[in-house]
């Protein structure tokens, strides 16, 4: 039996290396829209954040997002992802 290949992604928020499935990405694409990616397969820049709220609110703080997708990241997004992670909690 061939094992898949574990591809690890880093938090944008806690700067750690985890699995793929693990964490959420956020995508820029062509026409500079930001937009969450639950299935992770959408084209574009990518930025992975942890299934925490406490990793999204050190990811904006720092500015991490901002830079890693080289755009300022609209507070629909943010409240969106928030939204998401606080469901992924329960």
């Amino acid at each position: 039996m061939v094992k898949k290949k574990l591809h690890l992604r880093t938090c944008m928020g806690c700067m750690t290396a985890k699995p793929k499935p693990e964490l959420v990405r956020v995508v820029r694409d062509k026409e500079n829209r930001i937009s969450v990616d639950l299935k992770g397969k959408a084209n574009g820049r990518g930025a992975y954040i942890c299934r925490s709220a406490d990793c999204l609110k050190k990811a904006v703080k720092a500015k991490r997002l901002e830079r890693a997708l080289e755009c300022a990241i609209p507070p629909e997004v943010i409240a969106g992802l928030e939204e998401i992670l606080s469901g992924a909690a329960e």
